[in-house]
């Protein structure tokens, strides 16, 4: 067991592990119960997982907001209860005369802004509980659509009824419900196989370690230095740190748009500020 230090970790996550499972790991590995993670990830999915500790817990909303990539697979002609393979199949279609073209085409209709249904097995809260937990217990859940953002999906290869795809999408996109939709596009069906997070931001699953790695050395990234990467910085004086870390108001400064890392002379992370209504506010304080 290690002594936590205020950081985050990356893991690759496994199969078969809730994010929830995946957090008290590290906090035993940490030794703190302040550990909390940034962007759930399904059972059924792997890869990279954010996960904070210490301090670096009031980062994870800043970074689970961050555009994703993903390698995700999805199989025609089947539908399920989740959209997913750990799901009751609810209907099968033949999907042997959907061509590579229509594939391909149908699959350019869902880049860009798209309005989007949640998966009704989703961590979406409706009336206080969350979605997944009305639907398992037998209650009927209608999620209402939301605006989501699909940089880029493309089809990578295709094996029959599978078909690999690569996903660039804005926080709150279900890829799960792509591969649903696809397939009513499609008026086949389809529903999703497997699924792996590559990257969060400016983070890559390159660096993850999985579990047993961060049992053998545990690797935690400098939370100054996570901020560094993610936002930009501005370097302030002790006195200007002394004042962001009381929370007070400041002059403004020409400062970048949206949340910027104030840094202190000795390379600590003071705070995350925002300069607006003429002020520089600070948003998170971390000192």
């Amino acid at each position: 067991m290690t002594t936590a230090t205020d950081g985050v970790v990356l893991v690759d996550k496994p199969s078969g592990w809730t994010s929830h499972d995946v957090v008290a790991r590290v906090r035993k590995l940490a030794g703190t119960r302040r550990v909390g993670h940034a962007g759930t990830l399904d059972p059924m999915a792997t890869g990279l997982l954010i996960v904070g500790v210490g301090r670096a817990t009031r980062l994870l909303g800043h970074l689970a907001a961050r555009d994703k990539d993903y390698d995700a697979t999805m199989r025609l002609g089947v539908v399920t209860s989740t959209d997913d393979a750990e799901g009751e199949e609810v209907s099968r279609s033949d999907a042997a005369d959907v061509s590579d073209d229509v594939l391909a085409s149908t699959v350019a209709k869902f880049v860009g802004d798209i309005d989007q249904v949640p998966s009704t097995v989703s961590a979406i809260k409706v009336d206080g509980v969350r979605a997944y937990k009305k639907a398992r217990s037998g209650e009927a859940v209608a999620l209402a659509a939301r605006r989501v953002h699909v940089a880029e999906l493309h089809v990578l290869a295709r094996r029959g009824d599978d078909v690999d795809l690569r996903v660039t999408c804005s926080t709150g996109t279900y890829v799960r419900a792509l591969a649903r939709d696809i397939g009513a596009e499609l008026g086949v069906g389809a529903h999703l196989t497997a699924l792996r997070r590559t990257r969060i931001g400016g983070f890559t699953i390159d660096a993850a370690r999985t579990l047993d790695e961060l049992a053998s050395q545990f690797v935690i990234q400098p939370i100054a230095e996570v901020a560094a990467r993610t936002f930009p910085v501005w370097q302030v004086d002790d006195e200007t740190a002394k004042r962001l870390g009381m929370g007070q108001r400041l002059a403004p400064a020409g400062l970048a748009a949206g949340p910027v890392a104030a840094v202190s002379p000795d390379g600590s992370l003071v705070a995350l500020v925002e300069e607006r209504d003429d002020a520089i506010r600070p948003v998170t304080v971390f000192t």
